[in-house]
């Protein structure tokens, strides 16, 4: 089914500036978020921690309260009033869950009875260097059953839709971040951490069994395998899996200088030899837009005309891709600046054209994405995707083909050169009248309006190793869509 996530931090989408810039209520959220993610079309939100933190820095990914909804929004039946709504509109819930460390505060789990309870006696096995937090001894039953019980109770008594785990590789590897000799090898000597296995498998099984329709998540950065394969396979059991190797590689080609690209063609075919090895859900994930990383419209090459330009052929591209779709907020309208969990995001940016316009193709994006079958319903085969050309890398063009069960087709194109092809010849699958449904090029966007006047006629051409082709005009820093019309031949 169709997957479209916006991941939002309640304490900054939109503030009260009246009100001594407070955050807003759940009963708030449910009048406001609600209705503008039904609007853009997406299908679900993803929360940022929302577990009681005292650390407002640390986004709700530092929890002290594993079984109490955060109070800066409100009580737990305003959570859940939010919640209902959100399924009554049809939009699925999910929450970011951390089960991978938890902070130091004395008022907390660390050394809850005066011993090292929850965590590891040893620093080299219980402690996070990089973010100063004490890990979770999974080697007890006492503590797996408390964070087993603890996804449960999110599920159950707030009807949560999914769990979205993080930092699964830290809890993975007994080495993460760590340099020689600051770690403990496993039983066997290697550098598995046998006990978080069996512990996600395990949680994966009971949450599953107990919700059958829910889902559960990995933000998993490295090779492991199976990942999203279920357990009785030998994996870990998770229902997807965030691709961060795409969200790197494109971050990265996207970043560099058009006049680049043509050297660095590979980062944007690799993905998708790897793309069908798990259930994958391309992130573009608040990680992206902090730290000095600047925000997605900034990390674009050229002048301003050319960072939406570029910004607009990505999402077009993104959307087209194999896997799931996840945009951070203000992602969607261009947010110039980075994300600041401490202030609201830039809504009056939403007035100007450039900003309203990379808005309404995220919001166009999303709705073509739902009603074609062909752009997710094989996002996990080979035969849900066909290259058509990516040899083409001194203009930096590809081209591909998205397909259905029922054999409807929707072909792309992207040109990543601030360069109009006038007579760029195209190889397509079959003969007939090419409707062009994506332009991210088109007035109504913020762009030049370069297009195919709606669609183009295939002749009986032989090309790139096809029988029929198509002649367009492709505009500069764009993705196109076509989608075959049977009844026009």
């Amino acid at each position: 089914s169709p997957i479209s996530i916006y991941e939002v931090h309640l304490g900054s989408w939109r503030r009260k500036a009246e009100e001594g810039n407070r955050p807003l209520s759940y009963l708030e959220l449910a009048e406001t978020l609600l209705p503008y993610v039904l609007e853009m079309g997406y299908t679900h939100i993803e929360l940022l921690p929302i577990a009681e933190h005292p650390f407002e820095g640390s986004w709700g990914y530092q929890v002290t309260n594993y079984y109490a909804p955060t109070s800066r929004h409100g009580n737990p039946d305003e959570l859940r009033h939010f919640i209902d709504k959100c399924h009554q509109a049809g939009i699925g819930v999910i929450m970011d869950w951390v089960p991978a460390h938890f902070p130091k505060d004395a008022h907390a789990l660390a050394e809850f009875d005066g011993t090292d309870l929850y965590e590891h006696v040893d620093p080299r096995q219980g402690e996070h260097q990089d973010w100063g937090t004490l890990i979770f001894n999974y080697g007890r039953n006492e503590v797996r059953n408390f964070l087993i019980a603890n996804a449960l109770f999110w599920l159950d008594k707030y009807h949560i839709d999914g769990l979205r785990v993080d930092a699964v590789a830290s809890m993975l590897y007994l080495d993460y971040s760590r340099k020689e000799g600051q770690w403990i090898p496993n039983v066997f000597g290697g550098r598995e951490n046998l006990d978080a296995i069996y512990f996600l498998k395990r949680c994966n099984e009971v949450c599953y069994e107990r919700f059958p329709g829910i889902v559960t998540i990995a933000e998993e950065s490295t090779a492991w395998p199976g990942v999203s394969r279920p357990t009785y396979l030998g994996g870990l059991g998770f229902g997807f899996k965030w691709n961060m190797g795409w969200m790197h590689d494109f971050l990265e080609y996207m970043s560099l200088d058009p006049i680049y690209r043509r050297f660095h063609h590979g980062n944007i075919t690799f993905s998708l030899l790897y793309a069908f090895t798990e259930h994958f859900i391309l992130v573009l994930s608040h990680d992206e837009v902090v730290h000095g990383k600047r925000s997605l419209l900034s990390k674009m090459p050229g002048d301003e005309w050319r960072k939406f330009a570029n910004l607009r052929m990505f999402y077009a591209w993104m959307y087209g891709h194999p896997g799931k779709k996840l945009l951070f907020m203000g992602g969607e309208f261009g947010q110039g600046r980075e994300w600041n969990h401490d202030s609201s995001l830039d809504w009056h940016l939403v007035d100007l054209p450039k900003h309203d316009g990379l808005r309404r193709l995220v919001q166009h994006l999303n709705y073509i994405y739902k009603s074609e079958p062909a752009l997710w319903q094989q996002d996990d085969s080979n035969e849900g995707f066909e290259w058509i050309d990516f040899h083409d890398a001194d203009n930096s063009v590809v081209s591909f083909v998205r397909k259905s069960r029922e054999g409807e087709m929707i072909v792309f194109i992207v040109n990543a050169t601030p360069v109009v092809r006038p007579n760029y010849r195209l190889g397509v699958p079959r003969a007939g009248f090419y409707r062009e449904i994506i332009n991210t090029d088109a007035e109504t966007y913020g762009g030049g309006n370069v297009g195919n006047l709606g669609g183009i006629q295939s002749e009986d051409l032989p090309w790139m190793g096809r029988e029929h082709s198509i002649l367009m005009q492709l505009p500069p820093l764009a993705t196109l869509a076509f989608k075959p019309d049977l009844g026009r031949v």
